[in-house]
């Protein structure tokens, strides 16, 4: 194993070790993805119980007979197959499913439970008020137009399932590759996959194009992060499947666990000829990823479709509901059980009634046939029917009406049109446009979402001077760079007082400023086309790199111990001693360097915090300038990392390399004894100065989040990133501030466990909470997955690990002597923080001072509601290394505690379970694909264009929808309670008072176009004012405009219209027994004065008149003149007297003009009331606004700075940030990424071809990809032949310390294999020869090709040689003479025995001798038994 990997948690190993004792009971290590990963506390109980467990995951490679026999229960005595084919449906119907499960879902709502009831009372005739499809009719065009919309939708998702199962993948098939489609795979199956491809399904790397079958991948879909990431073939694949023709011989069988959603986490093993080799998740490619830097690779499907961890994070489809909706529900409820208690009292008084009245008139009851309890029943079901209309079905008509028309206002919005991408905004879920106007919390996914991920170099501090961008006025019209021939053109930086300096080559700390730049890192160059090409795994190391080479300091050529750099046109080639990596604890990288003329230096870059305690203590005056600089960096929320450097003696170095030595090979603890050994060389740095990267937001950002949190919106950010980079964009998009309490996750645990779990009880009282503990203090929150995965216990329904509490105090396993220092400052501030907190806890109600315990809540769902409690008091919460399952739990966390309206947004495949489980989804057509656009409800091109989607469209059709039911049920109280009244007159007997035409036509007509125009163009304020007065959109937040309290002053004001219209006309009627000579006449006044009424009412409530608005109030008005002329007329009521019974009923009564004076009396008397109580009202509200209550404002109020809570012991906020993966340093001094021995060599290059496959076109099988790898697989045979004998050869994989130590013998990627190399000899004569008198484990020989040779550590490394070096002879034969290089030599196999003999080696000219002998002949081999052993 290679020093400085084995306990390293922020990489996967690249080696794997042979288990030489089968069995199920075997343990296995796991190595963590690093801080990607759930998390050790949350799963060390349940790894520990998997170890020792038997997989039941037996997947067989090249078999599908042997696959397909596995069956699992499906249902009762029904067997399907347990491996599933890797076609994808996230559709939720089928053409069988479809109509059963969309009545399914319809019926969900009560509204249509309550018309199908009354469609069938009114089916039966001795009760029916109307023919039964009267109300038929309507009600299955409402259920066809809502099951149209749904089909629409799940159209677009079959569209998308169907083009990604049709993607094209190259299959083993017999002895070659075949074109076949993503859903033609099958577990088992091997597959090729080239560069840019997307890995089709969860495979098992098994060997690649690349040095020792490595693999480049981009997981941004899974994880947000757009760095590159590593993974690394088994080693006895590497060696063994080197043609086409092994493959497809190939019978491994992979033994793992099941599927699950733990992206980061895989155990397994390979069983193959009799061994087996340990496998974890450093060998998977997962589904979604995207190859890079890889020309070829191959893999064996594990999982397929949705087996894969990606689709078992993705989430299933949720029926979204709006709170209106269900508050309609609970409102149809409450109205039918009114309805009823209504028709039983009145059923009640015709029962007394008719007993009454046969009993005095006996004569009369043989015409009777039905008993009183019979007729009773009847009427009862007459006067449910006749009063039914109370619930109409017009208003869920029209309400569909409303939701298209908004959506189209939302797609027609050319203030949301993108021009660059030429996307306008789409409402993809035409139901929740209402609910837009009631979002609390929205949860932002980082990268592509708020940032464009791209880095960009924006100032820089050398030696305490800050140079930035020049003014516009200075910049020079062309680019300043053309005097070097390697720039780019790409930086957008300009300072013409840095050139200088730069060209001028006087300033030593500017020198070596760029020169660290262009030295200390872990990118790869490529030329192509004459052009060089930067490779890096991190995007903040590209952008520094060029930067360097746009200033003349170019990063040229690399090999595993060497570095080529280019300072002002001098090339110079410096050796490389020791590569000390990133990670998330040591927050620096340094590399120990020997330049051209001898000197060892040692450059170091890395956070602030760390690398100011590792400055030589003398020169605090020189770091004020460069604080002062990361301070002002830090305020413009810059990336910033600190560059130190110092020169090394030769004594001093000899020293430290047998320490690194000896601590390369511990068999224990080698990496704590590494890192602390390389503690030791980062000491007494002189400080050269500091970079700003920014980290661009995407335009509009910063005000759309400003002016979300003016609104009384919360943002939370959850993303699969760094806590570094997210804290930084938090700074950026002003989320965090200075003067804010950050809570961490050990803080937050204390003051949980020490306030919550202690009590047994939460929230006694909730309403006490409000707002209290914000007036005190702004907080923030920034925790991890990790954290938060023993959070959510109570929501995942995937097993897991029950930690009861987190164990803050642990410590890590190992901690830096400077790391010692802060922690002491924190816990210190963790104490104070719960004496200051404290006793705002308990007077807030967090922390309830009754000790009785809650038995009605668990523990787990205590702690959640505590955390979600204190998270909401929080100004912004940061998750940071969230996989995407925990982001959909987290707001599913919020929706459960606080029933509030969330609103989830992203742009990559890693947020869709998160949008699926939001209330709204927001897709972001963006970079990572249209997966997140695929399942959303919303699609967005900006993130800024959320701003007006929430404060304009939300909040617009809110108002809109909540003025248009309040209306609706106002108006068809107005009439309907008429009935009632009129019961009381007609002996209880459930006669209709109005025409039935009028009823029938009343809410379809008569009042329509004004309800529809309030729903579609109602405006109380202009867009523009929606923007400037964000705190408006509150009223949707607290339901302001639609609630209880709303629907029982609709219900007043529509029964003392009622009341108006009928007794004020009844009680005239007393005295004009002419114009009320029958009940049709007094029907008609009554209807008409409702009409007015309501009529009036519309136009008094409607703020926004227009032309369309007076249109819609006169074709009112119209319909009901003609249809009631129609409908009253002698033709209608000649054809069909019955159902036409009005004969000029209108025409008689309004031919008296009294009768006018009558209706503008009821209208009158509706009006003026009602509008005299809400101008006296609003009167009121002037003169006691409800401002003068003091509520903190949406950002919160800091009353008092917290000095004593500082984040660390200095006042300046660290803006370190850097999206470093570890490992990469010991790839390099390795040589593993760097010699270009072939992943599949020159006999699968002969072999490999691409037949037709004629399910696919042919212009697949041409495709330029296909040529281009024809073409490299052609130039990769003739490089190769006659240099290897064999094609089942390839060289031996290089093993090395982190340090590459003097005296080592190399092999080198230009200097071809000697052809004294033989199959499979290595490993048959090493053991024989050496390894036996040292070691207790025999290496097996060459046909089980070990990968314990792939982990073992070495004290001698195979390097490369400087080609680069030797060119340079030529051009600078003055410097040259001087440099002193390490002797190396070509190492074939037949020189492996002679390793260990003192032998003298004659020096190559140019290269100085060895300052120190080689190791003796004992001192190695032991060593090498050592790590044997290990």
């Amino acid at each position: 194993m290679r020093p400085g990997m084995e306990d390293t948690p922020g990489r996967e190993r690249a080696q794997r070790r042979c288990l030489n004792k089968p069995g199920p009971s075997e343990n296995y290590k796991l190595r963590p993805e690093g801080l990607t990963s759930m998390g050790s506390l949350a799963y060390s109980e349940e790894l520990e119980e998997e170890k020792n467990s038997a997989f039941t995951w037996e997947v067989k490679a090249n078999n599908r007979t042997y696959n397909d026999q596995f069956k699992e229960k499906a249902f009762l005595c029904w067997q399907r197959k347990k491996y599933k084919d890797n076609t994808i449906h996230t559709a939720k119907y089928n053409f069988f499913s479809f109509l059963p499960l969309n009545l399914y879902e319809q019926f969900h709502r009560m509204s249509n439970l309550y018309f199908l009831f009354i469609i069938i009372l009114q089916g039966i005739p001795e009760i029916s008020t109307l023919p039964w499809f009267t109300l038929f009719t309507p009600f299955v065009c409402l259920l066809v137009i809502r099951a149209t919309r749904d089909l629409v939708d799940d159209i677009g998702r079959h569209r998308s399932d169907r083009t990604i199962n049709n993607r094209p993948c190259q299959v083993l098939v017999g002895k070659s590759f075949l074109w076949k489609k993503w859903r033609d795979l099958h577990v088992g199956d091997l597959i090729r996959l080239d560069k840019d491809n997307i890995v089709p399904a969860d495979v098992l790397l098994l060997a690649s194009t690349e040095p020792s079958s490595l693999c480049h991948v981009e997981t941004a879909d899974i994880d947000g992060e757009t760095n590159l990431k590593f993974r690394q073939a088994p080693m006895v694949t590497h060696h063994e499947l080197t043609s086409i023709r092994k493959m497809a011989s190939f019978q491994g069988k992979v033994v793992c666990e099941e599927p699950n959603s733990r992206m980061h986490h895989f155990m397994g093993h390979l069983k193959w000829e009799g061994q087996k080799y340990s496998l974890d998740s450093g060998n998977i490619l997962l589904r979604g990823c995207k190859i890079r830097n890889t020309d070829t690779c191959y893999g064996m499907v594990i999982y397929a479709g949705f087996d894969t961890k990606i689709m078992r994070n993705c989430g299933k489809i949720h029926l979204k509901r709006t709170k209106i909706d269900r508050l309609m529900n609970r409102l149809v409820i409450l109205v039918f059980m009114v309805l009823v208690l209504i028709s039983v009292a009145l059923t009640l008084g015709f029962w007394d009634m008719a007993t009454e009245f046969k009993a005095k008139h006996h004569y009369v009851a043989e015409k009777h046939v039905h008993s009183v309890t019979t007729e009773s029943f009847l009427i009862f079901c007459s006067f449910l029917i006749l009063l039914s209309v109370m619930v109409p079905m017009s208003a869920f008509f029209t309400a569909e009406f409303i939701h298209l028309g908004n959506s189209i206002f939302i797609n027609w919005d050319v203030q949301m049109y993108y021009e660059p991408q030429d996307m306008p905004a789409k409402a993809r879920n035409t139901s929740l446009n209402d609910q837009l106007g009631q979002v609390e919390y929205v949860f932002s996914d980082k990268t592509g979402t708020l940032t464009q991920n791209v880095m960009t170099f924006r100032k820089c501090c050398i030696d305490g001077i800050v140079y930035g961008p020049d003014e516009e006025e200075a910049l020079c019209k062309e680019s300043p760079y053309l005097w070097n021939k390697f720039a780019d053109g790409k930086l957008l930086f300009q300072n013409a007082r840095l050139l200088g300096a730069v060209r001028s080559n006087e300033d030593r700390m500017v020198r070596e400023f760029w020169r660290l730049l262009a030295i200390c890192h872990t990118v790869m160059v490529q030329k192509k086309d004459n052009q060089l090409l930067y490779q890096a795994a991190s995007p903040d190391e590209e952008a520094l790199v060029t930067a360097a080479r746009n200033f003349g300091y170019v990063f040229l050529a690399r090999t595993q111990d060497s570095v080529t750099v280019v300072e002002l046109g001098e090339e110079r080639v410096y050796q490389v001693l020791a590569m000390m990596d990133f990670n998330s604890v040591r927050k620096r990288m340094s590399v120990l360097v020997r330049n051209p003329e001898g000197s060892i230096y040692l450059y170091t870059k890395g956070a602030d915090t760390v690398l100011f305690d590792r400055l030589y203590k003398k020169g605090l005056k020189e770091w004020t300038a460069t604080e002062e600089a990361l301070t002002s960096f830090a305020k413009q929320t810059l990336r910033t990392l600190c560059l130190a450097y110092k020169k090394v003696d030769e004594d001093t170095y000899a020293a430290w390399r047998q320490r690194h030595q000896e601590a390369s090979v511990l068999p224990q603890n080698r990496a704590h004894a590494l890192h602390q050994v390389y503690e030791e060389m980062e000491q007494n740095l002189q400080l050269l100065g500091a970079t700003a990267i920014e980290d661009r937001l995407q335009d509009g950002v910063l005000e759309t989040i400003q002016c979300l949190k003016q609104g009384n919106i919360k943002v939370w950010v959850l993303t699969g990133d760094k806590p570094e980079t997210v804290v930084n964009i938090g700074f950026a998009c002003q989320l965090l501030s200075e003067d804010m309490l950050i809570l961490e996750e050990k803080e937050i645990a204390q003051v949980l466990e020490a306030y919550w779990v202690r009590n047994n009880n939460l929230l006694s009282g909730e309403g006490s909470l409000k707002n209290q503990l914000l007036s005190q203090v702004k907080m923030a929150m920034v925790i991890s997955g990790e954290f938060l995965d023993q959070l959510l216990l109570s929501l995942s329904k995937e097993p897991r690990v029950l930690v009861q509490s987190v164990n803050v105090d642990a410590e890590e396993s190992w901690q830096e002597p400077g790391e010692r220092r802060p922690d002491f400052l924190q816990a210190r501030r963790t104490s104070l923080m719960r004496r200051t907190l404290g006793p705002w806890l308990r007077s807030t109600g967090l922390v309830p001072q009754s000790k009785e315990p809650n038995t009605h809540e668990s523990p787990q769902v205590r702690r959640e509601r505590a955390f979600v409690e204190l998270a909401s008091r929080c100004q912004a919460v940061i998750c940071c290394r969230m996989t995407p399952k925990q982001k959909a739990l987290i707001v599913a966390l919020v929706k459960k505690y606080q029933n509030v309206v969330t609103l989830a947004i992203g742009d990559g495949a890693n947020d869709v379970n998160m949008i699926k489980t939001a209330d709204i989804g927001v897709g972001l057509a963006g970079k990572e694909g249209m997966q997140a656009v695929q399942n959303s409800d919303y699609m967005l091109a900006q993130f800024c264009f959320l701003r007006r989607l929430l404060l304009v469209h939300g909040r617009w059709s809110y108002m809109r929808v909540c003025k248009f039911l309040r209306y609706f049920i106002y108006k068809t109280l107005a009439i309907v309670m008429v009935q009632i009244w009129f019961a009381f007159y007609s002996g209880f007997t459930a006669q209709p008072l109005y025409e039935g035409w009028f009823l029938a036509l009343f809410n379809l007509l008569y009042t329509s176009l004004p309800v529809l125009y309030i729903g579609l163009f109602e405006q109380d304020v202009s867009a523009e004012q929606s923007l400037e007065l964000p705190q408006l959109y509150s009223a949707g937040q607290k339901d302001e405009l639609l609630n209880y309290w709303v629907f029982l002053q609709a219900l007043a004001h529509g029964t003392a219209t009622s009341l108006v219209n009928f007794f004020m006309t009844l009680w005239i009627s007393h005295g004009m027994s002419e114009p009320f000579s029958d009940c049709q006449s007094f029907a008609v006044v009554v209807a008409l004065s409702g009409l007015l009424s309501v009529t009036v009412e519309v136009m008094l409530i409607t703020k926004r008149w227009t032309v369309l608005f007076v249109l819609a109030i006169v074709f009112s008005i119209c319909f009901y003149v003609v249809i009631t002329w129609a409908s009253q007329s002698f033709w209608l009521f000649s054809i069909a007297p019955k159902n036409f019974p009005f004969l000029y009923a209108d025409r008689n009564v309004l031919s008296h003009p009294s009768i006018l004076l009558v209706v503008l009396l009821n209208v009158s008397l509706n009006t003026l009331p009602v509008l005299a109580l809400r101008v006296s009202y609003q009167a009121f509200k002037k003169k006691h606004p409800k401002g003068e209550r003091k509520e903190a404002p949406a950002e919160g109020v800091a009353v008092e700075p917290l000095p004593y809570l500082r984040r660390e012991s200095r006042a300046r906020r660290s803006s370190y940030a850097f999206s470093h993966r570890e490992g990469y340093a010991d790839l390099i001094t390795q040589g593993t990424i760097l010699q270009k021995s072939p992943g599949v060599n020159s006999d699968a290059l002969a072999d490999h071809s691409v037949p037709s496959d004629e399910e696919l076109a042919s212009s697949l099988k041409e495709s330029p990809q296909y040529q281009r790898n024809l073409s490299f697989l052609g130039k990769k045979r003739h490089q190769h032949q006659g240099k290897v004998c064999s094609g089942d050869v390839r060289p031996p994989s290089t093993v090395s310390s982190s340090l590459t130590m003097e005296g080592q013998f190399s092999f080198t990627k230009n200097e071809a294999p000697s052809s004294s190399w033989q199959s499979g000899s290595f490993h048959k004569e090493l053991p024989v020869k050496q390894a036996r008198p040292y070691s207790s484990v025999n290496l097996p020989s060459a046909k089980g090709k070990p990968s314990s040779l792939r982990g073992s550590q070495m004290p001698f490394s195979e390097s490369q040689p400087l080609p680069s070096g030797q060119s340079s002879l030529k051009n600078q034969p003055a410097s040259l003479e001087k440099m002193a290089f390490w002797k190396m030599s070509l190492l074939s196999q037949r020189s492996w025995p002679y390793i260990w003999q003192n032998e003298s080696h004659p020096r190559k000219k140019g290269r100085a001798p060895l300052p120190e002998p080689h190791p003796t002949q004992v001192e190695t081999a032991t060593a090498l038994g050592r790590i044997i052993h290990k």
